[in-house]
């Protein structure tokens, strides 16, 4: 057996990929170039490993030669499967046709048990750098995303990353602002917080990618952060189509947290414009404490009109002033107006009876002048609300 040339151990590396070509299904769907070049030479080293534990030596260059492919095959995107397909087959083969051939006196007494220690050897090595350079890859192209999502948000020219990292920029966006709340174990005092939190944000991301296609473009923490999707992968009309809620429903899902966005459609050079007004939205938002969920600029136009700074902003958080001595009431009406004035709702949250909602909303009405039961005094309360969360709260709360 050690007599074989290398002429010998070409030709029947070649035979063996004749063999993968037409019965192994993963192989045979790769490029001509990948089955007769680098799974041949994989065959051939399979074979010269095989050869040598069976005349007892180590066969530590070779092994590292095999990482050194699946490394390659891991950047070219070749799946592990057909890796591993490629590898195992490719001994199998060998060790059944060098057994065959050999010297009946040289066959070792456990061929069965020998094969076990070659894939024991070769799996775990060839598994190891494949997911190493694959995890490379993935690293990159997440850092390229994040610096193309970074110039895209500062509105600086992205053509030449584009082009260099290969992710096409579409015509126009959904920009999505997204407020991620803290995953109930984060709070936990036996758990690490840190890893609860990133693995919420994984679990996101996957969900993400998922609906997408891989193409939505983002910048998150565990916090929330910004998303760009597409043009093509949502409607024109993103006020009323349903796509963009069920996305939201997917990642509260999947991170197993109630998410908060705002969307705001935007052409790409004006990315970072539309980016600046969905997190000011999401900031009234999350300040307001409304339920979770999507909200669209068409479902927050007279609650973003009057944040704007001026003295009619100053003048109706006034209007409110009368409650600042019972703070009760003032948590009694903003838990009101966030559960659509639903008394039975508003009650669970406060943990209080009905009868203590309308008691203290009849209450609010004689301080203030403005009856809850009332449209009029009902839309002033809200506004009153409104400006006065932005009198006294102080810098944004959303994350960008």
């Amino acid at each position: 057996m050690s007599g074989r040339t290398p002429h010998d151990l070409r030709n029947l590396s070649r035979q063996l990929v004749g063999h993968f070509a037409t019965h192994v299904a993963p192989c045979a769907t790769l490029p001509g170039d990948a089955l007769h070049g680098d799974i041949t030479t994989v065959t051939r080293v399979c074979l010269e490993l095989t050869i040598d534990l069976l005349e007892g030596r180590e066969p530590d260059d070779k092994v590292e030669r095999l990482q050194r492919a699946a490394a390659d095959w891991a950047r070219e995107g070749i799946p592990i499967d057909t890796v591993h397909h490629a590898v195992h087959e490719g001994f199998r083969l060998a060790f059944d046709l060098l057994l065959t051939r050999a010297d009946p006196s040289q066959r070792p007494d456990d061929p069965a048990q020998l094969l076990l220690r070659i894939l024991d050897t070769i799996t775990p090595a060839v598994a190891l750098a494949y997911v190493r350079e694959h995890q490379a890859a993935v690293t990159e192209h997440h850092t390229a995303v994040h610096t193309l999502v970074s110039a895209l948000l500062a509105g600086h020219p992205t053509s030449t990353m584009a082009r260099e990292s290969g992710i096409e920029i579409a015509p126009a966006y959904a920009v999505v602002a997204l407020h991620i709340p803290r995953h109930r174990d984060e709070a936990h005092p036996n758990v690490d917080a840190k890893v609860v939190a990133r693995r919420k944000l994984r679990r996101l991301q996957a969900e993400l990618a998922t609906r997408c296609t891989g193409r939505a473009l983002s910048l998150l923490s565990v916090d929330g952060g910004t998303v760009l999707i597409p043009e093509d992968l949502i409607p024109e009309d993103t006020v009323t189509d349903g796509r963009l809620d069920e996305l939201v429903l997917g990642l509260s899902a999947a991170g197993q947290v109630p998410v908060t966005a705002t969307v705001i459609p935007a052409a790409t050079e004006q990315v970072p414009d539309a980016a600046d007004r969905a997190h000011e939205l999401l900031d009234m938002v999350l300040r307001l404490g409304s339920m979770p969920g999507l909200y669209r600029f068409a479902d927050l136009a007279m609650e973003y009109q009057l944040t704007r700074p001026g003295p009619g902003l100053d003048r109706l958080g006034a209007l409110l002033d009368p409650l600042d001595t019972y703070p009760d009431l003032l948590d009694t009406l903003r838990r009101h107006l966030s559960t659509g004035l639903s008394r039975q709702r508003t009650a669970r949250q406060l943990q209080v009876h009905t009868n203590t909602v309308d008691y203290r909303l009849k209450r609010i009405g004689q301080l203030t002048g403005l009856d809850p039961a009332q449209p009029s005094g009902l839309w002033y309360l809200r506004a009153a609300l409104i400006a006065r969360t932005y009198r006294d709260a102080g810098p944004g709360l959303a994350v960008r």
